[in-house]
């Protein structure tokens, strides 16, 4: 169910969630701003959430992506995964 996330190259998705991150570049950035807005209680508007989510993801993914390939040391064989994936396809 997770193998999409091991199969992630781990720097342009460090990189995505750094960029996404830090935007916008000048004064606070809108993941800290949306985080602070969540834990006041004051995130109420669909586009603040819809924000959230938008600069949250690439870093969740990444939290996601390091727990599963460094802690748990979870491992994709790229080859033999997509030979697995063609012989599921084929059954």
């Amino acid at each position: 169910m997770m193998k999409w996330v091991d199969k992630m190259p781990l720097f342009p998705l460090a990189v995505v969630a750094v960029f996404m991150g830090v935007l916008p570049l000048h004064g606070t950035s809108h993941l800290l701003e949306k985080i602070d807005m969540l834990q006041a209680g004051v995130l109420e508007r669909p586009i603040d959430i819809f924000d959230l989510f938008l600069h949250g993801t690439p870093a969740a993914l990444l939290v996601v992506r390091v727990i599963r390939g460094f802690v748990l040391g979870i491992k994709v064989d790229p080859e033999n995964a997509a030979d697995k994936e063609s012989q599921a396809d084929k059954k």
